[in-house]
């Protein structure tokens, strides 16, 4: 699959693994939508893209579900149609369980999840008119396997695979393909916007982030995925093999992540 005359919609473009893709991508012969909350700084990341002219600028808030049908209509105004949509928007979580306010699980679930399925849900009507359509869906190796203090994060990304997987078996007679992006550490400023245990922002950095992929090397390797019309795609550094050590045995895995420094 090529990205040539392509129209991407790309959540979450703003910041971190969201605006690299669309810079990457802006030097394919196709075009964007870029959506987030921040409308200013989607604009700037328009301005960084090779060809501003062909990048549209749609603000989108995944916490608010009832807006999707709306937005979608609005998305495939911009150039006529959808052939690729991003799902890369959401937000971390840092806290120990017993200490996390239900609050907490309860934004990770209507922001990483049920925001994502329900502008998935949007346009899947316009997919299946044209008998094509692409959902890349950008999960965590934490919806494979999980980790501590990850809890409310762990559990939107496993709802995912649920999700998409079904989708992907339901619709595969209308074309429409599925891929799972899977990232272990990558270095963006995921770990300072996570939430903590009462919904407040952690505010830093934390040593296995700042030690993972570097964003430009992480957007490379996805856009392969892309292009290959992977079901799943686990890109990361040692840690993405987390996810076949927990086929081997669920024990061991958690051995090993016992062992580890993440917090």
């Amino acid at each position: 699959m090529t990205f040539t005359n392509k129209i991407i919609w790309i959540t979450g473009a703003s910041s971190g693994i969201g605006k690299s893709l669309a810079i990457a991508l802006s030097q394919q012969d196709c075009k964007l939508i870029l959506s987030a909350r921040r409308e200013a700084v989607l604009e700037e990341v328009k301005l960084q893209c090779q060809n501003p002219n062909r990048v549209a600028v749609l603000p989108l808030d995944l916490a608010k579900s009832e807006d999707m049908p709306s937005i979608t209509e609005s998305a495939i105004k911009c150039f006529g149609r959808i052939d690729i949509l991003v799902n890369n928007g959401g937000i971390s979580q840092r806290s120990p369980i017993i200490e996390t306010s239900i609050e907490v699980d309860r934004k990770l679930m209507e922001i990483d999840y049920l925001g994502t399925v329900a502008l998935s849900k949007a346009l899947l009507p316009h997919f299946v008119a044209n008998q094509s359509g692409h959902y890349v869906v950008v999960s965590s190796l934490m919806g494979k396997f999980s980790s501590h203090y990850r809890s409310s994060y762990c559990g939107a990304k496993h709802a995912l695979h649920g999700f998409f997987d079904a989708l992907r078996l339901e619709h595969d007679k209308d074309g429409i393909k599925v891929t799972m992006i899977c990232p272990g550490f990558v270095n963006t400023n995921v770990a300072r916007n996570a939430l903590t245990a009462d919904g407040s922002k952690q505010g830093h950095q934390d040593e296995a982030t700042e030690n993972g992929l570097d964003v430009e090397v992480f957007v490379r390797k996805m856009i392969k995925a892309i292009q290959k019309e992977k079901f799943e795609a686990y890109i990361g550094k040692f840690e993405r093999f987390g996810v076949y050590v927990k086929r081997l045995s669920p024990r061991l895995i958690h051995k090993l992540v016992m062992r580890s420094k993440v917090r």
